[in-house]
């Protein structure tokens, strides 16, 4: 899975990890599948999104919580 395809620029959308090429956030594709739209809506609401990009969104957010999402234990 290409994480290239996900890229952060403070210039496009306050910095948001994005689909690179667009204006489209990590943050709302993963809101729209936990609102239970299934992969196929949210390739239909989204012009030029694919699979693979909704694939790298949900790898970038994984890979996220696993490096960047832990708490030290005290």
């Amino acid at each position: 899975m290409a994480i290239e395809r996900i890229t952060r620029d403070p210039k496009i959308m306050l910095g948001k990890p994005c689909v690179a090429g667009t204006r489209i956030t990590v943050e709302a594709i993963l809101e729209d599948l936990s609102d239970g739209m299934s992969v196929a809506q949210v390739l239909e609401a989204y012009e030029g999104l694919t699979e693979e990009d909704v694939r790298a969104a949900l790898d970038y957010a994984a890979r996220y919580l696993r490096e960047e999402g832990l708490v030290a234990a005290e």
